[in-house]
């Protein structure tokens, strides 16, 4: 009898690590999320287009399907806004490149249309939110000698 409620014990106590390994779902990493940012363009701050443009964020879809951004917003620390037109991003590895600058969006890359750097050299934090309003992604940095971008 002993045997038996010590047997059955220890595979319960199994089973409970098992469930509780595999329990937290949620902390999955999203399909669609921030992949890197140039927060420091190249080369001198002139605030040129080119300058600006060298500036960039940059997201991933790891998902299976292609993402609409109509509606989706980017932010930084300092609250300042980017809303997605209708913009796809691909299924599997489709990337998109947010420039700070002026440009007709093509392909890949869309434009913020800003005269200003957006991202603070010295730290800042992107938010990436859906067309709801929910927070999807975040990517935050600090100041580090001789970086000038960041993976997220």
């Amino acid at each position: 009898m002993r045997r038996t409620v010590s047997i059955l014990a220890a595979a319960a106590m199994a089973l409970a690590g098992t469930l509780a390994v595999g329990a937290p779902a949620s902390a999955a990493t999203p399909s669609l999320r921030f992949h890197g940012a140039q927060y420091d363009s190249p080369g001198k701050d002139t605030r040129s287009n080119a300058s600006l443009n060298a500036e960039w964020i940059s997201l991933v879809n790891s998902g299976g399907k292609a993402v609409n951004l109509k509606g989706y917003t980017i932010r930084d620390a300092s609250r300042h806004v980017y809303t997605f037109g209708s913009v796809s991003i691909a299924a599997n590895g489709g990337r998109i490149w947010l420039h700070t600058g002026k440009a007709a969006k093509s392909g890949r890359n869309v434009y913020w249309g800003s005269g200003n750097y957006i991202w603070n050299n010295t730290g800042d934090t992107a938010t990436l939110r859906n067309a709801s309003g929910k927070t999807l992604d975040t990517c935050s940095w600090k100041y580090k000698a001789n970086r000038t971008w960041v993976a997220c």
